[in-house]
C-alpha cells in the first residue's frame, strides 16, 4: 500500500506504529489479568493510571482547559470512544482469546468508513462497500468457529460492538483536533471516560486485596502505556497525517502482533478457520482502504 514518500511522514508512521505495538500487547495482558480481576475492575484500574499519567504530562505541558461549549463532545468522545469500547472489549475478552479479539477489533477502519458516509457525508464507491462485505464474511467465519457455546458467541458480539465504538472514537477525535491539540483531545476524553468508569470503584476496592504485585504492575502498565501513551501517540499521528486513512491502516497489523504476543505469553493457538477468517477480514479492509484512497 503506497504511502507518501515525504520525510515529514515518517514521524507520523512511527507514532502510529508505536501505538499499534502497545495496543497489541494489551490483548494478552488483559487476558492474563482476568485471572485476578473482573473486567470492570481492570478497566477502572487501568484508566485511573492513564488519567494520572496524562494529568502529570498535561501539567508539565500546561495544556488548555476545554471551553464550556466543547465539553459535550469531550464527554461523548470519552463515553462512546473509550468507555463503551473498553467495556465491550473487556467483557468480550472473558470468553474470546486475545488473538481472535484483536482480529475483530481490526475491523474498526471498516466501521469508520460506514460511519463517515453518514456523519461526515463522505462519498463511498462500490469497491469500498465490496471490501466491507468481504470483511464481514471473515467475521462470520470467526463467529461460527467460536460459537460452540453461547458465552463465546456473546464474546464475539461484544468485540464487534467494541469495534463500532472504536470507529466512533477516530471520527470524534478527528473533529475535536480541529480546535484542540492531540494532547488536549485525548487527555480530556480519557478524563471523562474515567469518570464513567468510577461506578465500578466499589468492585475494584473489593478485588485489590485478592490480587498480587505482578498483576497490579501489569494493569498499571495497561494504563500508562497501551492507554495513556498509546492514545496520545495515536492522536498525534491522526492530527499530523495528511489523510486519516494513512494512519488507520496501521490497525491492520494489530491482529498479527497480538497473536504473536499471545502465543509466547499465554500459549494461545488459532484453529485454521479462525486464522482464515482473520485473513479474510484483513483482505477486505485492505481492499476498502485501497478503494477509499482512489
Amino acid at each position: 500500500m503506497a504511502f507518501s514518500p515525504a520525510r515529514k511522514s515518517w514521524p507520523v508512521y512511527t507514532a502510529a506504529m508505536a501505538a499499534i505495538l502497545l495496543w497489541s500487547s494489551a490483548f494478552p495482558a488483559i487476558r492474563y489479568s482476568l485471572g485476578f480481576y473482573s473486567p470492570e475492575s481492570i478497566m477502572l484500574f487501568r484508566f485511573l493510571a492513564a488519567s494520572a499519567t496524562l494529568a502529570v504530562i498535561g501539567a508539565i505541558k500546561k495544556i488548555r482547559l476545554p471551553h464550556k461549549k466543547d465539553i459535550p463532545i469531550f464527554v461523548l468522545g470519552g463515553f462512546v470512544g473509550i468507555f463503551l469500547y473498553m467495556l465491550f472489549s473487556k467483557f468480550g475478552a472473558v470468553s474470546v482469546e486475545a488473538g481472535v479479539g484483536s482480529f475483530i477489533i481490526a475491523s474498526i477502519p471498516v466501521f469508520a468508513l460506514i460511519l463517515s458516509t453518514f456523519i461526515l457525508k463522505e462519498k463511498v464507491g462500490l469497491a469500498c462497500w465490496a471490501g466491507v462485505g468481504i470483511s464481514f464474511a471473515g467475521l462470520i467465519v470467526i463467529m461460527i468457529n467460536q460459537s460452540a457455546g453461547l458465552a463465546i458467541e456473546i464474546g464475539v458480539i461484544l468485540f464487534l460492538l467494541a469495534a463500532i465504538a472504536g470507529s466512533f472514537h477516530n471520527i470524534i477525535q478527528r473533529k475535536i483536533m480541529r480546535t484542540y491539540t492531540a494532547m488536549e483531545s485525548i487527555t480530556y476524553s480519557i478524563f471523562f471516560a474515567t469518570c464513567f468508569m468510577l461506578i465500578y470503584f466499589p468492585t475494584l476496592i473489593r478485588e485489590v486485596p485478592e490480587s498480587n504485585l505482578s498483576v497490579n504492575l501489569i494493569v498499571a502498565y495497561l494504563g500508562v502505556f497501551p492507554a495513556a501513551l498509546a492514545y496520545l501517540s495515536w492522536n498525534w499521528a491522526l492530527s499530523k497525517a495528511e489523510k486519516t486513512t494513512y494512519v488507520i491502516v496501521f490497525l491492520y497489523l494489530s491482529p498479527f502482533l497480538a497473536s504473536v504476543i499471545a502465543y509466547f505469553w499465554l500459549g494461545e493457538t488459532f484453529s485454521i478457520w479462525t486464522f482464515l477468517g482473520g485473513v479474510v477480514i484483513i483482505a477486505g479492509m485492505v481492499m476498502t482502504n485501497w478503494a477509499a484512497k482512489k
